[in-house]
């Protein structure tokens, strides 16, 4: 009688803590994220230009850039929950000043203040949702993570900028330091303590992974695939408004579809990146790529746009799991510092993207050229994903002759 098929295996279960930091990150994308939507109101009430109030965007990014490695280095030894609940503070008081800031130049610095800290919750809470789940859910537990985006992206984002055109957007910041104190209030009482290993992590050992190449290639591919999403979408209030001649009315309601193709997207990539990171990579880089090119040649059409963003949140957070998944699985033993490199990635896309976009903008190539820079850099970011592939190839192939030559010389 033939044995009996294998009984299978059953998906590994996601320890509630990780559901926390994403509801964590949920407070910390509305930040990020919402000063798309209240572009045209910044700039009217600090007096400057709709591309020097899009540096705001860029210079979160850069905080963000800087303080994911710093703060890695900084806390890599300190009690993990902690210092995840010290960064939130730090993170909350940031919105507090920016706040009731008078000048743009203030603002500018708290939004960098506000960004370091949340680039090192962000690297310090990867690292731990990582460390609570088998290697076959790490992209399932990023998702998790990633989902506090998307969450934010269909209700934090619009609901800043319904607060922004009611009450200011002053307002909008005043919710981000009170979801601050939510989310304080969550690790506090249900992330659970974290202990410092016997023998912690050592910087030096972490570092050792920027020799690896195809950590390199991970981290252009990251940065192309941010600034292909931030060249656009840090534009995408105006563009409505003065391209598509959508009120400003529609704004928060295009925030939410965009919001909800990407809650749609992250739960698609954390179910299928897990068997196939290269596979939904491509897929998503290409389908993103696409779709921006669509969006700048079906500009003036409102159902066009309003239908290809929602399509475009659900490619982008498709995409995005798979990515930080690919990190922490190149990155081995230094998944602080792979978590650390992640955020940096991104950042420096998302510094680099809506950059792009003002100089397009300036130059008098018009908001739908923002579209099409986005395009670019993500079929760029597909060959990113190509490289990777072949590296990958060759390194097993490399494993592969190594272990016959050592199997060779045992049997000899």
């Amino acid at each position: 009688m033939p044995a009996p098929p294998p009984a299978a295996t059953p998906p590994a279960r996601v320890p509630a803590a990780v559901y926390v930091l994403g509801l964590s990150v949920f407070a910390l994308g509305t930040s990020e994220f919402m000063l798309s939507g209240l572009l045209p109101e910044v700039a009217r009430d600090l007096d400057v230009s709709i591309p020097r109030a899009g540096l705001l965007i860029s210079a979160f990014a850069i905080g963000m850039v800087v303080g994911a490695p710093l703060l890695a280095a900084a806390t890599l030894r300190l009690p993990r929950r902690a210092t995840l609940t010290g960064l939130l503070l730090l993170f909350g008081a940031g919105h507090v000043v920016g706040a009731v800031a008078d000048s743009y130049a203030v603002l500018f610095a708290t939004r960098v203040v506000s960004a370091l800290a949340c680039a090192g919750f962000w690297a310090v809470g990867a690292a731990v949702a990582i460390s609570m789940v088998p290697a076959s859910a790490r992209a399932k537990a990023m998702a998790i993570m990633i989902g506090g985006l998307s969450v934010a992206n269909v209700v934090g984002v619009p609901g800043g900028a319904v607060l922004g055109q009611l009450w200011g957007w002053r307002s909008a910041f005043w919710a981000v330091a009170l979801m601050t104190v939510v989310a304080v209030v969550g690790v506090l009482t249900l992330v659970p303590r974290v202990p410092v290993p016997k023998e912690p992590p050592r910087l030096r050992q972490e570092l050792r992974i920027y020799a690896n190449p195809q950590v390199w290639l991970v981290l252009v591919t990251i940065a192309l695939f941010a600034a292909s999403s931030f060249a656009f979408f840090s534009y995408l209030a105006p563009l409505l408004t003065d391209v598509t001649g959508l009120g400003e009315g529609w704004v928060p309601v295009v925030l939410v579809v965009f919001g909800a193709g990407a809650l749609i997207g992250t739960v698609v990539g954390g179910r299928i990146a897990d068997r196939n990171l290269i596979g939904t990579m491509y897929a998503g880089l290409a389908s993103s790529a696409v779709v921006l090119a669509l969006v700048a040649l079906l500009a003036e059409y409102a159902w066009a746009v309003v239908s290809l963003t929602g399509l475009m949140g659900a490619t982008l957070f498709m995409t995005a799991p798979a990515l930080n998944a690919r990190m922490f699985n190149i990155a081995h033993e230094a998944q602080t510092l792979a978590g650390a490199t992640n955020t940096s990635a991104f950042n420096i896309g998302n510094t680099i993207g809506p950059w792009l976009g003002g100089l397009v903008i300036s130059a008098g190539l018009g908001y739908p050229a923002t579209a099409w820079t986005g395009a670019l850099l993500a079929t760029l970011g597909v060959g990113g994903v190509a490289l990777q592939s072949r590296a990958g190839r060759g390194s097993r192939v490399v494993a592969r002759s190594t272990e016959l030559e050592r199997t060779a010389e045992a049997a000899s």
